[in-house]
């Protein structure tokens, strides 16, 4: 079985921290005996490759100081800040689907697993009528796509996408729910897991007896950092707390402003990128990790919440927001504990509450493991990839 994955952006080395699940996702699947390519856009210049013996065929779009449209950031987050980004698009969906042609002439697939179908699924639907072998389609929603839904020009788009995919999959019940507002059939949940590394030993003695609060995320608003840093300011009027803040995007200068005006500069730390084995040992030493995601101006919000996954795998107790995808991993006061959106000072309360209740923060943290390895292990994952690999080639052509 041969399948060619597109998506937005992938891996340009090793030890890139972008896409870390679909990198994993694809490990696995090699070592399952699938065989499995990425179609993916250039980044300043960036060629073809092999990623972790994963082969990447990267399309080149414009000139190479120009190649900035994907992997810094979300694609609509960059069209927001220049039209000549908006103008890159063009280009991007031109030499896009010119290159995938191209490989489609040279290479056979049985199916073009397409990550993130909008704009994406137009590039395999168009290109495989050019190809000697027709292969199926299978379109994976992960929530970012339903920001693009303000006309009704974009909503038939998306409802053509939806009918015309041999399988489609959501990574989340709210996702699901979302695509079937634009088409009713059956949506295949398929999440992902947690794709961080353990590289250290559970029992490693604690570098200082301070509490701390863990978040891991792209500083986007819809993560909702803001509301986390207010919620500090609240809970250090009772204890003494530090924040570690570990990811980098748009909102971090914000983010750092927000810090100097609260004067929290002593309590909060930005670490920006960092290595898998420095974010296994945040993960390791934190006592409290939160994940304050809003639904921003423009509906979006966590589709899933990985990063919830991650550090319910180091058995520590979880504060989310009840938004989105995130219901679907915590349940409240079982494996973590529920907040609403938006509300500093309900999430200082809840923070306080885990720091100081040891035994509870014991309880959710073990729950929370448990629920993962039941729920979200990669073995069931893969399992589940493999059967719908399996029933989409059964699909008689239509």
């Amino acid at each position: 079985m041969k399948i060619l994955h597109i998506t937005t952006a992938f891996a340009r080395n090793e030890k890139d921290f972008i896409t870390p699940w679909l990198t994993e996702t694809l490990k696995r699947l090699k070592e399952e005996n699938i065989d499995c390519e990425v179609f993916t856009s250039s980044y300043l210049g960036l060629k073809n490759q092999r990623i972790f013996n994963i082969p990447v065929y990267r399309f080149r779009y414009f000139f190479k100081n120009y190649e900035r449209l994907t992997h810094e950031e979300n694609v609509p987050d960059r069209l927001k800040k220049s039209f000549f980004y908006k103008i890159l698009l063009i280009f991007y969906l031109f030499f896009g689907l010119l290159n995938l042609i191209i490989l489609l002439r040279k290479k056979s697939y049985d199916i073009i697993h397409i990550h993130w179908p909008l704009p994406h699924f137009f590039f395999a639907y168009l290109s495989h009528f050019f190809a000697p072998k027709k292969p199926r389609l299978i379109s994976s929603f992960y929530g970012v796509e339903f920001k693009f839904l303000k006309s009704r020009l974009i909503k038939k788009i998306l409802e053509f996408i939806i009918k015309k995919s041999d399988k489609v999959t959501a990574i989340s019940n709210y996702t699901a729910q979302e695509i079937k507002k634009y088409y009713e059939r059956e949506i295949k949940i398929i999440p992902f897991s947690a794709a961080v590394k353990t590289f250290l030993d559970r029992e490693e003695n604690r570098k200082t007896d301070q509490k701390t609060i863990l978040f891991v995320g792209r500083l986007v608003k819809r993560k909702g950092v803001n509301y986390l840093i207010l919620a500090l300011k609240e809970v250090l009027k009772e204890i003494k707390v530090k924040l570690i803040i570990i990811g980098d995007g748009s909102e971090r200068k914000n983010l750092e402003n927000l810090t100097k005006e609260l004067e929290l500069q002593e309590y909060v730390e930005f670490k920006g990128f960092i290595s898998d084995k420095e974010l296994a040992y945040y993960y390791q030493n934190c006592d409290l990790f939160v994940l304050p995601a809003i639904i921003d101006e423009r509906g979006d919000t966590e589709g899933l919440g990985v990063v919830l996954l991650e550090a319910m795998v180091y058995k520590k107790p979880v504060i989310a927001s009840a938004v989105g995808g995130i219901l679907d991993i915590v349940k409240d006061y079982e494996n973590g504990i529920l907040v609403p959106e938006k509300e500093p000072k309900i999430l200082a309360k809840k923070i306080l509450e885990v720091i100081r209740d040891e035994k509870l923060a014991k309880r959710l943290g073990e729950n929370g493991y448990r629920f993962v390895k039941e729920n979200f292990s990669w073995e069931k994952i893969i399992n589940d990839l493999k059967i719908l690999y399996k029933e989409t080639l059964k699909i008689n052509p239509s």
